[in-house]
């Protein structure tokens, strides 16, 4: 039985072992039994789903598929366990029921290899719900060695960089992914109700923005030009508000060229909507019945749960203004501090640290960053954000300093970022050129003019809500995910060559 065995593969000789998987498949393939000569197999049934409706399919004939787990043999009689899809179902396979010849090949069968079985379903003695083998098929000869059972591959790198043997060893691993599936599925079901269109926009782009992010360049050879990933999905997706589709939004890839983190990752899923004749607290609606439809679809509750923290999304979501929640936590009042003197002042009392090019509303979202993102667990929306930091929103009429900008909140958490967007070409304009000296003063991060979107909103963008929301993060959430690599099934990593 070899590696069958209790003994950890790692004390034996590993190249002896795949050795003898080769000499196995040989001999099959001149046998005239390869098992890569086959193109199909019909599978009626998948493990749970026998399981579960084990009363109207008892003694009934199903055919099953999937990688062998497990193998015990018995003499005579042997019993192996598939795993499939939706989970492992034991199987009782005997010479008398296969026939002689098919015995003894099962019994050379190894840990690993994928089998095609066709049988009855039955109890054992000890009551395991099983398929009693009338026929084996052996669909595809595994070449290499799982991890060894009992101690399972834990090594987080080796999980990311082999996510295919991951999802194999821990079923927690496949469920995430069944999971995020799920999120991304429930997300589209809601917004079609809602009327909205899918569309897809460039990830090729001249010129990168609607996000403060380094981007990823690349060259066209065929154009011989100079191009980038895009950061975000926004400008190209208020094109098509202003040409009239009114209601859209984007599941998308975003590239950005910064830090890897349990949190970020340079390549990452972002959805981008757009709705025509509504504003910010349209998109604050939005997202509160949203994020309740999704919890409800993929988990089962409005209830979350992630890490030591309980998030209840059945109450109405705190709407508070990033004055008043820096207010709150700092005790420091920015409605009180009318220049940029008077707030690097107070940012140097209260030991903020803040750079030359920063003004007043950049030092207030330095407050908010130190004193108060940590504290918003429960479901919250920070509204009101300086107009520094928001080059594409409006102005808040009786306000101006301010935006018509929030941010949704979850475990402390930025989830979502939304605006009553900027449709004034004119101030758009002027927010392009203020974003222009900032790269000229050494911000990397910093905003291009768009002269072709400045076109656009000359034709004529109506009133406009937008939101942003980092998906990955999402599914952290609805499956309580420690770190954003668990829930990308192959994270970037850094290449083993270097």
């Amino acid at each position: 039985m070899g590696e069958t065995q209790n003994k950890p593969v790692q004390e034996q000789d590993i190249n002896q072992l795949l050795k003898v998987r080769r000499e196995k498949l040989a001999a099959l393939q001149e046998a005239g039994k390869d098992p890569f000569q086959i193109t199909k197999f019909d599978v009626t049934h998948h493990s749970q789903e026998i399981k579960d409706n084990y009363d109207t399919l008892e003694g009934s004939t199903v055919t099953i598929a999937g990688r062998m787990m497990f193998k015990r043999v018995m003499g005579k009689a042997s019993f192996c366990n598939i795993q499939d899809l939706q989970g492992n179902i034991q199987s009782y396979v005997a010479r008398d029921s296969i026939g002689e010849e098919s015995y003894a090949d099962f019994k050379k069968y190894d840990v690993g290899d994928i089998l095609g079985i066709t049988g009855e379903v039955f109890k054992t003695k000890t009551g395991e719900i099983s398929v009693h083998a009338a026929s084996v098929t052996l669909l595809s000869k595994s070449l290499q060695i799982l991890p060894e059972k009992f101690h399972g591959l834990t090594d987080t790198d080796t999980r990311y960089r082999q996510r295919y043997v991951d999802l194999i060893m821990n079923a927690e691993v496949k469920d995430t992914f069944i999971k995020r599936s799920k999120v991304l599925s429930s997300i589209r079901r809601y917004l079609d109700g809602q009327g909205f269109m899918e569309v897809e926009t460039p990830m090729l782009v001249s010129n990168a923005g609607g996000a403060a992010a380094r981007p990823f360049e690349t060259h066209f050879n065929a154009l011989d030009e100079d191009l980038k990933l895009r950061i975000s999905l926004e400008l190209y997706l208020k094109r098509l508000i202003v040409g009239g589709l009114e209601r859209v939004y984007e599941i998308g890839r975003v590239f950005r060229n910064e830090g890897l983190d349990t949190r970020h990752n340079p390549e990452f899923t972002l959805m981008e909507l757009y709705q025509a004749y509504t504003d910010y607290h349209g998109m604050m609606d939005l997202t509160e019945n949203l994020y309740r439809y999704v919890a409800k679809e993929v988990t089962g509750s409005e209830i979350i749960t992630y890490g030591e923290h309980t998030m209840d999304l059945s109450k109405p979501f705190e709407r508070i203004t990033m004055v008043d929640a820096v207010k709150k936590y700092s005790g420091v009042d920015f409605n009180e501090i009318h220049t940029l003197e008077e707030a690097r002042a107070i940012a140097k009392e209260k030991h903020v640290e803040f750079e030359e090019i920063h003004k007043k509303g950049d030092i207030l979202n330095l407050f908010f960053e130190e004193f108060v993102e940590d504290h918003l667990i429960q479901p919250t929306f920070v509204m009101d954000h300086p107009i520094e930091i928001s080059p594409l929103t409006k102005k808040k009429p009786d306000n101006p300093e301010y935006v018509e900008r929030f941010e949704f909140f979850m475990n402390g958490w930025e989830m979502a970022n939304a605006y009553s967007e900027l449709n004034d070409p004119i101030d758009q304009r002027a927010r392009f050129a203020a974003q222009e000296e900032l790269f000229a003063a050494g911000n990397d991060e910093a905003n291009h003019t768009d002269e072709d979107f400045l076109n656009a909103l000359s034709i004529g963008m109506p009133p406009t809500g937008g939101i942003g929301f980092g998906i990955d993060r999402m599914v952290m959430m609805m499956t309580n995910s420690p770190a954003i690599r668990d829930v990308l099934l192959f994270p970037t990593m850094k290449s083993l060559d270097k």
